[in-house]
């Protein structure tokens, strides 16, 4: 399995400083704990691995592969969260004759946990997507949507907690504004809400709640020439989110950005380009009265 390695950040905590503090009956003295969080983006029906045609990705990625690759993670780390930052749908063959039925079943099948919507999720509009979320198993958590006058209604959420052992992971999630990227038929309804309030209000709530760590689930594109927004837009202004997982504009990163958010405290921005390619994968360790925390992120090619 290639790997490869992207950053270690170590001894003074700079992540996880910035997290708050744990409640006092989390952990025991000396205790460590690990969180492994697992993530894809824009893997855009890719069901079967590419076609051995001579191009530059040919024969990698494939579900069987992510599969027994998450496996093998699960098998070697205690606590593993895997998500999605979406456009699941669209791409291959498999999602004009199935609607993206399969593509929702087979991520049953992988346990994700998570997942944001993406622009081609709607691509065969709203009530399609309505009717395949629930093979998948998972929560959509989107936090910037009004979805109260579509078909969505109910069917998702805008925050959400994971449990893995004593850690409290929170989930936001952020969604592109589907203006321009899609017909109006085709997410009729959906209103778009102010981002970086409702990321923040619904990140601090879920901080208020316990959550050890925020994780943002974000289609809104690793970065723009200008100021549209974006996970570096949403790093810098928002003061709520430790982690942003990205997705929609296929971005491979070499290593995983960091920035300062609006006070002053790094939030790292992580994205597994597209066409399930590369797994990503970030490992944070948590320590008893934050005494030499660190972060590793790495991500894994799928071949």
């Amino acid at each position: 399995m290639l790997r490869r390695d992207f950053v270690k950040i170590a001894g003074t905590g700079a992540i996880l400083g910035a997290m708050g503090t744990f409640p006092v009956n989390a952990f025991a003295a000396g205790a460590v704990y690990r969180l492994t969080i697992l993530h894809s983006n824009d893997v855009h029906s890719r069901i079967d691995p590419f076609p051995m045609d001579g191009g530059r990705n040919a024969g990698k990625a494939g579900v069987d592969r992510r599969y027994k690759l998450i496996e093998k993670i699960r098998r070697e780390e205690e606590h593993v969260l895997l998500v999605d930052a979406g456009d699941v749908f669209q791409g291959t063959p498999y999602f004009n004759m199935f609607n993206g039925a399969l593509e929702m079943q087979l991520m049953a099948q992988m346990k994700y946990e998570a997942g944001v919507p993406g622009n081609h999720d709607f691509d065969k509009g709203i009530e399609n997507l309505a009717e395949q979320l629930p093979k998948g198993k998972f929560k959509m958590v989107v936090s910037n949507y009004g979805l109260e006058n579509t078909a969505l209604n109910g069917m998702t959420i805008p925050r959400h907690i994971i449990q893995k052992g004593p850690l409290r992971i929170g989930i936001v999630g952020a969604g592109l504004n589907l203006h321009g990227y899609l017909t109006e038929n085709m997410y009729s309804g959906v209103q778009f809400l102010d981002t970086i309030k409702t990321i923040d209000q619904q990140a601090a709530i879920l901080r208020e709640e316990g959550c050890h760590l925020i994780v943002c689930l974000s289609h809104l594109g690793y970065s723009y020439k200008d100021n549209t927004m974006s996970d570096i837009v949403l790093g810098r202004e928002s003061e709520n989110v430790d982690i942003i997982i990205g997705g929609h504009t296929h971005t491979f990163l070499d290593e995983p950005t960091m920035v300062k958010n609006k006070i002053g405290k790094p939030v790292v921005i992580n994205q597994a380009g597209w066409g399930g390619i590369v797994l990503g994968r970030l490992d944070v360790q948590f320590e008893y009265n934050f005494k030499h925390k660190c972060v590793s992120c790495k991500n894994e090619y799928v071949v």
